[in-house]
């Protein structure tokens, strides 16, 4: 099992995972408002998109209400997260 901190953008355009910073904080960007936990919803669908992993394994443990977030993701260790998001992170800022 491994804990994520995220800061979400709702309302940001593209669903879209920005960068990871060096303290292992992911910023996303969804476009759903944050109104009856739609944002919510659409980072734990962009996280599982990314991670390759059903929505059901990734549940907001804290910060539900707020921007600043921890997520906990099941069935995955931290490295192998981390592995996967830098990857999607650089293919993402990669130019067409």
């Amino acid at each position: 099992m491994a804990r994520l901190a995220v800061r979400l953008t709702p309302r940001g355009g593209a669903d879209a995972i920005d960068r990871v910073d060096p303290d292992g904080t992911v910023h996303a960007r969804v476009s759903a408002p944050p109104a009856g936990s739609r944002a919510n919803a659409a980072l734990v669908r962009l996280l599982a998109g990314a991670l390759r992993v059903p929505p059901s394994s990734i549940d907001i443990v804290s910060g539900a209400r707020g921007r600043n977030k921890v997520v906990e993701i099941s069935g995955l260790g931290e490295p192998e997260v981390r592995a996967r998001l830098a990857a999607k992170v650089s293919r993402a800022a990669e130019p067409s």
